[in-house]
């Protein structure tokens, strides 16, 4: 599925392609609802209901994945309940074997995340998977979101990885579109990003359930 021999530099995302993306959904799905609802002395379904718009109102943006942007908005502190919560935060299965089996085979191995460097270092510390990378990069570093071309700029600039030689892993179809859009060559998509929900079909990426798929012999 890919020719290991051809491959410098592995880009990957966290959540949803190394993390289990069941931590994010249930946080902001009944986590911040309930807490919301609590606060303003509302019902669930009134919270979810007054919620749901705001939220789709930055779906694609980088203020949806910024702690601080929803914290502001919510009038809770976001980064205190994602630790509060943290106990949810699990990796996929095979993360830390493909991981391992990418570092002995040589690749330059970077995470390149949208999530915020609050959620970012949250989800490193509990999962300890910090050793494994070579650089770690959060979009917001850039002040724009994987989606956009801007990020991609921004961040070859910083690395300059060879684009034939790189892959990218990521759950997002949008991202990965947009980092063909800028020449990155090998793309592949994560199918079950929640291991709780079945897996997506997806037609125009390589497409993998996990990374077992994948890892370097």
């Amino acid at each position: 599925m890919i020719n290991w021999s051809e491959i410098d530099t592995v880009l990957l995302d966290m959540d949803g392609t190394l993390l289990d993306l069941r931590f994010d959904n249930y946080f902001w799905q009944t986590v911040v609802p309930e807490y919301f609802a609590n606060k303003k002395n509302l019902t669930l379904d009134e919270a979810i209901e007054y919620l749901t718009p705001i939220f789709k109102s930055q779906e694609g943006l980088l203020n949806w994945y910024c702690l601080d942007y929803w914290s502001d908005e919510l009038g809770i502190d976001i980064a205190k309940l994602k630790v509060d919560s943290q106990e949810h935060i699990e990796e996929l299965p095979h993360t830390r074997s493909f991981l391992a089996a990418v570092r002995l085979a040589g690749k330059r191995c970077i995470l390149v995340t949208n999530a915020h460097v609050d959620s970012l270092s949250i989800k490193m510390k509990k999962t300890g998977l910090v050793g494994f990378f070579d650089a770690i990069v959060s979009a917001h570093d850039f002040g724009y979101a994987k989606e956009h071309q801007s990020f991609w700029r921004a961040f070859h600039e910083l690395e300059q990885f060879d684009k034939s030689k790189t892959v990218m892993v990521d759950d997002s179809l949008s991202v990965l579109k947009a980092a063909g859009t800028f020449g990155v060559q090998h793309l592949v998509a994560i199918t079950q990003p929640d291991s709780t929900k079945p897996p997506s079909i997806v037609h125009d990426f390589t497409a993998v359930e996990d990374l077992s798929e994948i890892t370097p012999n």
